[in-house]
């Protein structure tokens, strides 16, 4: 369907439910999102102010959905929103918002100004005003299977890397496996020795598990792009294959907004309940550690740091996972101010990280990451979310940040196995 004004604008009506209607009547304009906000902590511009950038979506609500408004339309005094509105706009919806959640745990009034940006990303998309690389991954992912396009032929590149590094079959299109192992194209394309992880994890810890190469691909950039019809295809594609193949568990990776996608957006997606149970890498890392599965030997002395990303701990609830997993070998883990459900993002998430036009907004936003990390100067930072391991590679280089490794957590514990 072509976008449109019209239709974008459509969308956006659409999106004004209940719960947008109170958190609009509620905020009190107290401007404590703001301090929440990385992109104006780090500029000082009033127009990155969270609540700001609903404004149109407020416009609307106020015009269409209120007494006054109402009667403002009749007597000629409201000013409609145009196509130049979305042009302006968008800048600041896709450009200066990485759908973090900072802003809506720290609103007084409980107003989730995160949601609000995702419903107002589904009028942007259907009106044309999304970046150009969201649009194009979406095309891609649609109809080649990955927004990096097809990403087959590096996926089983990946594999047989993971053969030959440690000597484990993996099991590609294994009906009746336990587990599902899905990646997301960050993790293909870049860090191919995270297969080598799995293999050699679930080999000690007998996980019985597969690949799909139907259903391989975990990113969802409709959930970004703010295009539920796209987001819907990406969740079904999984989750069909998954119910084909009758796993118990699928296994969602290092990735954040994957997880969001999957697990707790997939079933009002496609309109229905699954038949198996998502579980994040570090949730069952961490299963298995506590059921005394998954050993591990000798200690890293290196001052180590993590970084919450966003999408899995302040908004996915996964805290305790990682740091448990951290301590069964590191003896010089050291916590950053805001670690945890307040931790700062990176500045990459929410498509973000994928588009061009916002490089330079996004550095200046990796100020906050910077002094946080500055201050407790570790050797090395580990994380969850192969996209914030991306982002901070990118942008420690750019600071000539050199001295400091970036490494994804389910990586550091195999190094630490108990091969024995």
């Amino acid at each position: 369907m072509k976008a449109t004004f019209e239709r974008g604008l459509n969308a956006l009506r659409e999106q004004i439910d209940a719960p947008v209607a109170s958190f609009f009547n509620s905020c009190v304009h107290c401007g404590i999102c703001a301090d929440a906000c990385l992109f104006y902590q780090e500029t000082g511009d009033p127009q990155y102010t969270p609540i700001h950038k609903l404004e149109l979506m407020r416009r609307l609500w106020s015009q269409e959905f209120t007494l006054f408004g109402k009667l403002g339309g009749m007597l000629g005094l409201n000013k409609p929103l145009t196509d130049d509105d979305f042009t302006k706009w968008e800048t600041l919806v896709y450009d200066s918002c990485t759908m973090c959640g900072r802003c809506t745990l720290s609103c007084p009034v409980g107003n989730d100004i995160t949601s609000m940006i995702r419903k107002m990303r589904e009028g942007m998309s259907a009106s044309g005003h999304a970046p150009k690389e969201l649009i194009g991954a979406a095309k891609r992912h649609c109809e080649l299977g990955s927004p990096m396009g097809n990403m087959l032929p590096a996926l089983q590149a990946q594999v047989r890397h993971s053969v030959e590094q440690t000597g484990i079959e993996c099991h590609c299109d294994k009906e009746d496996a336990e587990y599902l192992v899905i990646l997301s194209a960050q993790e293909v394309a870049e860090f191919p020795d995270i297969l080598v992880a799995y293999a050699k994890i679930f080999k000690q810890a007998g996980i019985d598990w597969t690949i799909s190469s139907e259903a391989f691909e975990a990113t969802n950039v409709g959930l970004q792009m703010g295009n539920s019809d796209v987001a819907r295809e990406c969740v079904l594609t999984i989750a069909n294959v998954a119910e084909k193949i009758g796993v118990k568990y699928v296994i969602s990776p290092e990735c954040g907004h994957a997880y969001q996608a999957l697990r707790w957006e997939g079933p009002n997606l496609i309109g229905r309940p699954y038949k198996f149970e998502v579980i994040h890498i570090m949730e069952l890392l961490d299963k298995l550690r506590a059921e005394g599965r998954l050993k591990t030997k000798g200690t890293n002395s290196e001052k180590i740091t993590f970084h919450d990303p966003c999408q899995l701990n302040r908004r996915g609830g996964i805290h305790n996972e990682p740091r448990n997993l951290l301590n069964m070998f590191a003896d010089n883990f050291i916590e950053t101010d805001n670690a945890g459900a307040y931790n700062w993002c990176c500045g990459g998430g929410g498509g973000v990280g994928a588009n061009e036009r916002a490089e330079e907004l996004r550095g200046k936003a990796f100020g906050r990451k910077k002094a946080q990390l500055e201050k407790v100067q570790p050797e090395k930072v580990t994380t969850m979310c192969a996209y914030c391991h991306h982002i901070m590679e990118d942008e420690l280089d750019k600071n000539e940040m050199y001295d400091i490794e970036v490494q994804s957590i389910t990586e550091l514990v195999a190094e630490y196995l108990d091969e024995s």
